[in-house]
């Protein structure tokens, strides 16, 4: 057994993690540095330039170099301005201009952002599903706060509507700051499980949080045992995330029944999402993405007795095979944290509360793989 964790452990120390900055704990006062400014020309790329002087190379914010900024040939809603930030970073805000001393401004456009650059999502307002607003004059600055903030390597800006007596004419500048995340990738054989320290079981309030990028539609992102039967389990189906409490247990009385929520939809489209469950004697909030559910359980208080142990990845079933009983979980995982312990790092610290599972062979040493790798190698 000691060779098995040993094994799993050295896996997980070879990832690299990237930096950490305080905007991974929400602090956007440390996270406004700009991005973009510093960035080589090679950076900066577009659908397409008016000349090689209007390329997008020249829309860093406030330079008068080449024409002043970037136009595209064409001024239609087809055109786009992309940035390369080199990494995935915190980008906190945005901010604008039209061309250097010209009729040429973008009065509201589109935010898109990508990790890999091909597969690329829209930055929705909290009020409102409609694009940024952008400038009113060539050389003003349009600042806007991102709430909330996002993480991403890769921007782009689609010009919406633009000065009608001139062309769409951009410079830009992104604000943020560096990105830690400790990241797993499960290639669905496998799942991370993480057993508690029962010397310290006794919390009044469970708090589990991560974020998680699927790879297909189905798949167990975390299962929790109870000593008495109880469990939680946060699945994948259809690209929705069930939360079931409890769920399938004999033990269960017709005046507990099992809870089952949904919330999302089209969650398997490769981008990150976040996961917030908080469990406060049989008060649960369950949010994804911002959206919370909050709803109180039936039972008595020791129907929330969770505290054994927590899988990531898949569901082991009690015995010797420790066969999966639920489709495993295909995709990324980051930053895994329970009570605001990382789970992750604690596997780094090789503390052998921390296994790695694997679905053919369950805890054999001869046959254990290193299914864990680095989550953008595997999905680039």
């Amino acid at each position: 057994m000691a060779s098995v964790a040993w094994a799993v452990l050295r896996v997980l120390l070879l990832l690299p993690t990237q930096t950490w900055s305080p905007v991974g704990a929400g602090n956007p006062r440390d996270c406004d540095a700009p991005l973009a400014s510093a960035l080589p020309r090679s950076s900066f790329s577009s659908s397409s330039e008016l000349s090689s002087s209007h390329g997008p190379g020249f829309s860093r914010l406030n330079r008068r170099d080449g024409a002043g900024g970037w136009t595209p040939l064409v001024s239609n809603k087809y055109q786009w301005l992309q940035i390369d930030l080199g990494e995935r970073m915190e980008v906190t805000a945005v901010a604008t201009q039209g061309g250097y001393g010209s009729s040429d401004w973008v009065t509201s456009y589109l935010l898109m952002f990508s990790d890999g650059g091909r597969n690329w999502k829209q930055y929705r307002r909290e009020e409102s599903i409609w694009g940024f607003p952008g400038n009113t004059n060539a050389d003003s600055v349009v600042h806007y706060r991102l709430q909330p903030p996002f993480e991403a390597r890769f921007l782009r800006f689609l010009p919406l509507a633009w000065n009608p007596r001139g062309r769409i004419g951009m410079r830009i500048e992104v604000y943020g700051c560096a990105y830690k995340s400790e990241v797993v990738y499960f290639d669905g054989q496998s799942a991370l499980l993480y057993r508690l320290d029962k010397n310290s079981l006794q919390s009044i309030r469970d708090i589990i949080s991560l974020k998680f990028k699927a790879m297909q539609s189905n798949g167990i992102l975390l299962h929790r045992e109870g000593q008495h039967g109880n469990h939680i389990t946060l699945e994948l189906i259809k690209g929705k995330l069930v939360f079931f409490l409890n769920s399938d247990n004999d033990k269960l009385s017709s005046t507990t029944a099992p809870v089952t929520l949904t919330l999302g939809s089209l969650l398997d489209d490769q981008h990150w999402h976040s996961v917030l469950i908080e469990l406060l004697d049989t008060q649960v909030n369950f949010t994804v993405d911002q959206h919370t559910h909050h709803f109180q359980a039936k039972g008595e208080s020791t129907y929330l007795d969770l505290n054994f142990e927590i899988s990531f990845g898949g569901i082991p079933t009690p015995g010797r095979a420790r066969e999966f009983t639920h489709k495993n979980f295909h995709g990324c995982l980051e930053n895994l944290y329970y009570n605001g312990v990382d789970v992750i790092e604690l596997a780094k610290k090789h503390k052998p509360r921390i296994l790695m599972m694997e679905l053919a062979h369950g805890l054999q040493d001869q046959n254990l793989k290193t299914s864990l790798t680095l989550c953008h190698q595997a999905t680039q």
